[in-house]
């Protein structure tokens, strides 16, 4: 499966909003996920969202629904948007997708 991102590189001023674009190219009944990672740092998970939800059903720790969310364009074409964007939100973002066709249960 092949994830596009836009744009690669994106500057905006202290306080205002960005968007970031996610495609996952084909819907399996996916939820995406967005991560964030400051150099040499693990990434760290954002939030999650599905293309029915009208926002995200789970948020990452330090991260709240004040300032980052998530919708979805279609199917296959989700955003992120941060809002009141701080030098501290300097960073790579990528976002994941699961691919419901492979499910494993592990039982104990």
């Amino acid at each position: 499966k092949v994830i596009t991102q836009k744009p690669s590189i994106l500057t905006e001023q202290k306080g205002r909003s960005v968007t970031m674009d996610c495609n996952i190219e084909k819907e399996e009944g996916n939820y995406v996920g967005w991560y964030k990672q400051i150099p040499n740092a693990a990434p760290q998970f954002v939030l999650r969202s599905y293309h029915s939800h009208n926002s995200p059903d789970k948020y990452g720790d330090g991260f709240s629904s004040s300032r980052f969310t998530s919708n979805a364009q279609s199917k296959i074409h989700y955003n992120l948007i941060i809002s009141n964007v701080d030098v501290d939100d300097s960073a790579v973002y990528y976002c994941k997708t699961w691919d419901n066709t492979v499910r494993e249960y592990v039982s104990q």
